[in-house]
């Protein structure tokens, strides 16, 4: 019950309830959303990021479609 309560004042911090309501929150999802494409595009764990990965897969997944289909 007190999380919830701190939670809710928190929450109320945030300017523009009257005029946008839930939609204020908004913004803070757009950053989050380019900071989580930028983490996955320019952070490398080991040799690889994110999207060296799924091109990889992509490409394999191509080749596997023509192979089976006679090419």
């Amino acid at each position: 019950m007190l999380v919830s309560e701190r939670l809710k004042r928190l929450l109320r911090l945030v300017p523009g309830e009257r005029r946008f309501g839930f939609y204020r929150f908004l913004p803070f999802f757009f950053v989050l959303g380019g900071a989580m494409e930028w983490f996955m595009i320019n952070v490398r764990f080991g040799k690889e990021t994110f999207y060296d990965v799924y091109r990889r897969k992509q490409s394999e997944r191509q080749y596997k479609a023509r192979m089976e289909k006679g090419e």
